[in-house]
């Protein structure tokens, strides 16, 4: 009886130990509806592959997507440190979430790194971290199925081949957009003298 006694609280703290492990899922779900932030789900059809002639491999590694979550940080050019905070707050999230970095690279002006979750071959999610010091940051988190790193890789060369439909895009980019300035309208030149008739 003492047994199944100690065998159940163990259980119960190895599940309440579970539950306060911050991971990404649980980030987007907090930082949903705050100020200076977006979160929103994208279907996998905003990759440009209608005008591509795909392979075998990167029809697989299409069919193996089925949706992204998407969470934009726009950055507040009057606090900059809730920028620097958040931006730290995900690089440190992703290594305690267990996400492996697989690649980085430069997208369309922001620094980017691709990460993967999972075991081997077996991955989970891939997510794609997007930051520019002057606008903000972004995470993007792939979820399909039977997805491993050569699928992974087939897809970002697919999106560097046929792009993406901006139109997607449209709330998260105007989010993502610089702040307009405040534009005092031109001084307009003053009228010619009429004529002495």
């Amino acid at each position: 009886m003492t047994r199944i006694f100690i065998t159940f609280v163990i259980m119960v703290l190895m599940l309440a130990s579970c539950e306060q492990k911050p991971t990404v899922q649980k980030y987007f779900v907090e930082k949903s509806g705050k100020p200076n932030f977006a979160v929103v789900d994208v279907a996998p059809s905003f990759i440009k592959a209608a005008d591509l002639k795909l392979t075998a491999e990167e029809k697989e590694a299409l069919e193996s997507l089925k949706k992204f979550n998407v969470m934009i940080y726009k950055k507040d050019s009057l606090d900059s440190g809730e920028y620097k905070a958040e931006a730290e707050n995900v690089k440190e999230l992703l290594k305690q979430d267990n996400y492996e970095e697989l690649m980085k690279m430069n997208l369309q002006g922001m620094n980017a790194s691709i990460s993967t979750k999972g075991e081997g071959e077996n991955i989970d999610e891939f997510l794609v971290y997007l930051n520019n010091s002057d606008t903000g940051f972004g995470v993007i988190r792939a979820i399909g199925d039977d997805m491993t790193p050569n699928k992974v890789m087939t897809l970002v060369s697919l999106i560097q081949k046929g792009g993406v439909d901006d139109s997607k895009f449209g709330a998260l980019k105007s989010l993502m957009g610089k702040p307009e300035t405040d534009k005092k309208p031109a001084a307009q030149a003053p009228a010619p003298p009429k004529p002495e008739q």
